[in-house]
This record gives C-alpha cells, sequence and structure tokens, in this order.
C-alpha cells in the first residue's frame, strides 16, 4: 500500500523521502518512481518535517517514533514537526503516542485508510482522520488528498484508527456470516452464485457479496490483496477496545476469535479470502 500512495505524493509534486526496513526496497522505488531513498529512519527524519508512516500495526510505529536504534523520529524530527500515521494501529495506542509526541514540539494525526491496492494506485482511497491540534489536521490535508478522493475527520486523536478498526471488524463479521451462509446453503442443495445473486438483490446485500465473495470466492481466486493476518488484528484492535472501554461486546469477541484461530490454521500471510475453504472444511468435516 505504502509504494502506490508515495507514487501519488510525488505526482502531487511533493518531495518524498522514503525509507523501508529493507533498504534496498527504498532504493528501488527511488530508482522507478523518483524521490530519495533514506538509509536510515535518522536520515528520513533529519531530511523532512513530515513523515507518513504506513506499517502493520501500531507497535511499530512506535518503535519508529521512539525507540529505534538509527535515530527515532522524535529525535530527529523536531519541534514543529508532523507524523502523520496511516498504519492500521491501536487507538489507545495512538493517545499515548501523542501524548509523548506532544511533549517535544510533534504533532500527531490519525488518518488509516480504507480501500485496497487498486484504489491506493488510483489514490482513491478513503481515509479516516482523528487529531486534537486543528492546525495540524489542516497541515495533513492537502497530503491526505494527494492519496485519498474522500477524507473524514472523525474526532480526537486515535478517532480515525478506532473508526478503521470498527469498520473492519464489520467487513470480517460479515464475511464470516456470508461465508457460513454459503456452505449452509449449499450442503443443502442451493447453488451458491445463485444464493449471491439473491443477497445482492436483497437485505444480505453487502460489500462482501458484491465485490469480494463474487470475484474471490466463488471463483476460489482467494487474491483480494488484503492478508488474513491484518483484517484479524483488525478484528481483535476492536475486541479489544470493546474491553478497554469495558463494554461486553460478545459478537466482536467472536469475530475475532475466528479470524485468530484461521491465522493459527492457515497462516497470516495468505489472502483473507482463503478462509473459506479453511472454514468450509471444518464445518463439513472434509478436506
Amino acid at each position: 500500500m505504502g509504494w502506490p500512495m508515495a507514487v501519488n505524493l510525488i505526482r502531487a509534486g511533493y518531495e518524498v523521502v522514503v525509507f523501508d526496513s529493507d533498504p534496498a526496497k527504498a532504493r528501488r522505488f527511488a530508482s522507478d518512481q523518483g524521490g530519495t531513498a533514506a538509509e536510515s529512519l535518522k536520515q528520513l527524519a533529519a531530511s523532512v518535517t513530515i513523515v507518513v508512516t504506513m506499517l502493520p500495526d501500531g507497535s511499530i510505529v512506535n518503535d519508529a517514533a521512539l525507540k529505534q536504534e538509527d535515530g527515532a523520529i522524535l529525535g530527529m524530527l523536531g519541534r514543529g514537526g508532523l507524523l502523520i500515521d496511516m498504519s492500521s494501529s491501536d487507538p489507545i495506542g495512538t493517545r499515548r503516542l501523542g501524548t509523548a509526541l506532544k511533549e517535544h514540539g510533534i504533532a500527531l494525526v490519525d488518518a488509516p485508510v480504507s480501500g485496497l491496492a487498486p484504489r491506493a494506485i488510483e489514490g482513491t482511497l478513503t481515509i479516516m482522520i482523528g487529531g486534537d491540534d486543528p492546525a495540524a489536521i489542516e497541515r495533513a490535508k492537502p497530503i491526505l488528498s494527494a492519496m485519498g478522493s474522500r477524507l473524514f475527520e472523525t474526532g480526537p486523536l486515535g478517532s480515525g484508527h478506532a473508526m478503521k478498526a470498527l469498520n473492519n471488524y464489520v467487513a470480517s463479521a460479515s464475511f464470516a456470516t456470508v461465508s457460513e451462509a454459503l456452505i449452509i446453503g449449499e450442503r443443502f442443495g442451493l447453488d451458491p452464485a445463485a444464493m449471491v445473486e439473491v443477497m445482492n438483490a436483497s437485505s444480505g446485500r453487502s460489500f462482501n457479496t458484491e465485490i469480494i465473495v463474487k470475484n474471490q470466492v466463488l471463483t476460489r481466486t482467494f487474491a483480494s490483496g488484503f492478508a488474513l493476518g491484518l483484517i484479524a488484528k483488525d478484528a481483535k484492535t476492536a475486541a479489544d477496545l470493546a474491553d478497554a472501554l469495558g463494554l461486553n461486546a460478545p459478537m466482536a469477541q467472536l469475530t475475532s476469535a475466528r479470524w485468530q484461530e484461521a491465522v493459527q490454521a492457515i497462516g497470516g500471510g495468505r489472502d483473507h479470502t482463503a478462509v473459506f475453504p479453511f472454514w468450509k472444511a471444518q464445518a463439513t468435516g472434509e478436506g
């Protein structure tokens, strides 16, 4: 996701410095797309006034901001800097990070995205923006507009990450229920393709029935571009948020458990739609 997002920043006229834990990847990006490759996080943060992170989870963002041995963002970015975290991070951890950065004059805006790789390439991502500093949000918006076509201000710091996790929890629950319905229906004698057609003309219609199940499950392609480990992480983030808020949310817990079990069984690196044959085998005892 980060690669096409950075490409769109260059196309919008920004001077982009890229860094990756694999230095060769950053150099390849600079060679192929333009911009400059930083050889270390220290060099990156010392070269810019705004850092955009697109990383696997909030703990890695926190380490990059505060703890990296080769120079954390905190130490290099300096007062007046801005960190825009577009990763899928834990919203409570985001608030803690914001407090730590604020003490050093660095603003934090959380701006996670919704939309798979094609929308990242097109620059049409949906972006959810959280922040406590209105000036920092306004400073971030032109940058975000280069990568997304729909920007939503969701509230205070961490609210963007909360919204992203809750959205993906809903998506993960939907995929699980549609999968179970197809498995039950097929065992009864219904045609899965006909089932999806009916759902798409009825109240069961969703992004999953219209796009994901139709194009990935029925065709057995299993290549949506969204990893199983990532959707499982987001479902768990939503369930953990409910726990942290003292809420009883049994559906969130059950959904998270289903996806975590799948990660353990078939691996988080698989496409998230590849969970369908695993669940089908569980339900039928076949395969």
